[in-house]
């Protein structure tokens, strides 16, 4: 055989096959008497146990915010049993960990343990929701804690610029502000965060997930045997529904001597259950959702303007937006924003090729796959479904909505979600360098 003969050929690189359809996970569901609504997975790929709940605890006035915040970062400080130290010291013994995060839909608890620990994790966090101690003086000194990271935050121009966006379309509705100000941390009494917790930490309303090595009906049972004594708080709350956004003159942020601009648009979004979602989650991903899309293409592959741009689809209880984002060098702020309008124009006008929305979709399905395939994504995943009032069956349901979606239906979907006309704006930077080119494209407010 001669050495030509022998030479490997060039094949082709197969065919993407069909996406497999994904299969449910076995789910055992129950609400217990106080109104905590319980459900339970089994996906034992590790000898692990991940839980998740939320509670319906809505910020609705001033204030709200910032003692909200607080009440999450101390509610671990220390129980009627415990001090600080010895949660930590029990959480290290049960392999496990347990932590609180908040927002202005609610509070959120995420943990997890060993499989053979999920009784006493159980336990423990039944300790912490009934009987958190709030020590004054570890109070006031997370408080001190929390207030100088906010300042540091607060100082970071793409926080500024979610801010200035989020308080241009939102206005005085709960989701204007995302961060509190150090003052309105440091003005919370202490001696308030008990009857914060009375008040706000209780089980009406709660859902409860648990996605781990268990048996899911057994699960069931140690839940509402370690948690039958949780019952106060005052029910469930929700933040009003979101106001109609308005598009206006673009609000442009001074930031003198900021050697960047940071920009941000956003408009309306459907909600998950509405028919038009996965069209727009697809006009969402190929406009700028992933790094094959058209906006990181333009503004980073060819023109170079900026490292990381993105768009993305919020979905929060009062309602859905888009959001758009882009950090560019000052001097190419308005080249930035013409293209970025352009890109949203182009999606708005016409519509997509077929192989776009096909290889977007493509996406889309194997993203879910690879967000559940863990037992911590799952239970993450199934929290967020759950509190939005879908179910598991979306799951395998969603995938097969993507893939059905036409080229037509990602237009309809661009009209009211991306045109420009339609989205608010605004930039953070240099006034006095980019006023001017900014004002070329539109009307500017300056503040």
């Amino acid at each position: 055989m001669s050495p030509a003969r022998r030479a490997p050929q060039p094949r082709e690189i197969p065919g993407l096959t069909r996406p497999r359809q994904p299969r449910l996970p076995s789910v055992a569901e129950r609400t217990l008497p106080n109104g905590l609504r319980v459900v339970a997975v089994r996906r034992a790929s590790v000898p692990l146990v991940q839980v998740r709940m939320r509670i319906p605890t809505a910020v609705r006035r001033p204030g709200d915010l910032a003692r909200m915040l607080l009440l999450q970062r101390s509610i671990m400080l220390g129980t009627a049993e415990r001090s600080q130290g010895e949660l930590a010291e029990a959480l290290q013994h049960l392999g496990g960990s347990l932590r609180f995060y908040a927002d202005a839909d609610g509070l959120v608890m995420a943990g997890d343990s060993l499989a053979s620990e999920l009784g006493p994790l159980l336990a423990l966090a039944a300790e912490v929701l009934t009987s958190s101690s709030y020590p004054r003086a570890a109070v006031e000194r997370e408080a001190d804690r929390f207030a100088d990271g906010l300042r540091r935050a607060l100082s970071q121009p793409g926080v500024l610029a979610d801010e200035a966006w989020r308080g241009r379309a939102f206005g005085a509705h709960p989701y204007g502000r995302d961060v509190p100000s150090p003052e309105e941390v440091l003005e919370v009494p202490a001696s308030s965060m008990r009857a914060a917790h009375r008040r706000r930490v209780g089980p009406d309303g709660a859902v409860l997930v648990l996605v781990g090595d268990l048996r899911p009906a057994r699960a069931l049972d140690q839940v509402e045997r370690a948690w039958a004594g949780w019952t106060a708080g005052g029910g469930a709350s929700h933040v009003p529904p979101l106001p109609a956004l308005e598009p206006g003159p673009l609000v442009l942020v001074d930031r003198p001597g900021a050697v960047q601009s940071n920009l941000r648009l956003g408009g309306p979004a459907p909600r998950r259950g509405e028919p038009t979602y996965a069209a727009a989650e697809i006009a969402n991903a190929l406009f700028g959702g992933y790094f094959s899309s058209r906006l990181v293409t333009n503004i980073r592959e060819d023109k170079g303007y900026t490292y990381s741009p993105y768009s993305l689809i919020n979905n929060a209880a009062a309602g859905s937006w888009v959001t758009v984002a882009a950090d560019v060098a000052t001097e190419v702020t308005a080249p930035a924003l013409l293209e970025t309008s352009y890109e949203l124009g182009r999606m708005a006008s016409l519509p997509p090729g077929a192989d776009e929305v096909a290889a977007t979709g493509q996406y889309l399905v194997g993203s879910i796959a690879l967000s559940t395939a863990t037992q911590s994504g799952l239970a993450d995943t199934l929290l967020d479904l759950l509190t939005d009032g879908q179910d598991v069956a979306w799951l395998r349901e969603h995938p097969q909505r993507l893939a059905a979606v036409t080229p037509e239906q990602v237009h309809e979907a661009s009209i009211p979600m991306l045109g420009p006309a339609g989205l608010v704006s605004a930039v953070v930077g240099d006034a006095e360098l980019v006023e001017g080119p900014l004002a070329a494209l539109g009307e500017v407010v300056r503040t």
